[in-house]
């Protein structure tokens, strides 16, 4: 058995940390829900300001609110505004690899839901298991910007200039904070 990531929230931000709670990591159930991440489900968590890694369980917070509160010890490992990458896992056979589409949204300012995501393990030629990252399409009626930026023009271009889906996320990911 391989433990894989089943469901990954990336860059989201910390809004509060409350040490004298029981534990947990309390998360808004509507992006758990979009992510699949289940209340009571364990998790593994890395600041991305810190390098702290750690694991404990979600609870749920309010609907709506975009919350990521870090309770009880794991409160120490963090402060308001740090970058989370927080994922869940399971235990799969080498083979269901291939049918395994884990979600992964990515945050922006706000906790807003930047991209939503999913990994795919496919066979080529070259090795049996391959990888790639596939943004899911918007709705057409749903034009981003940041700052004066049509997000997805930008996407477009970029990968008319040849770039994948992995590099073009990591250039939106890098440049357009700055823009916000």
């Amino acid at each position: 058995m391989l433990q894989v990531v089943r469901a990954k929230l990336h860059a989201i931000r910390v809004t509060g940390a409350d040490l004298n709670y029981h534990g947990s990591i309390t998360l808004d159930p509507d992006q758990c829900t979009q992510a699949g991440i289940r209340p009571l489900e364990f998790v593994d968590i890395f600041n991305k300001n810190n390098g702290a890694r750690w694991y404990t369980y979600v609870i749920f917070g309010k609907p709506g609110s975009r919350c990521c509160v870090l309770n009880g010890a794991a409160a120490r490992n963090c402060q308001k505004d740090d970058e989370l990458i927080i994922c869940a896992s399971a235990y799969v056979e080498e083979r269901a690899l291939y049918d395994l589409r884990p979600k992964v949204l990515t945050f922006g300012p706000g906790n807003v839901v930047e991209d939503v995501m999913h990994y795919e393990v496919y066979e080529t030629p070259e090795r049996p298991f391959d990888f790639r990252m596939v943004i899911e399409p918007r709705e057409p009626s749903a034009v981003r910007r940041v700052g004066a930026v049509d997000v997805e023009a930008l996407a477009r271009d970029l990968r008319a200039r040849g770039l994948d889906d992995h590099a073009v996320a990591d250039v939106l990911s890098r440049h357009l904070r700055s823009v916000a």
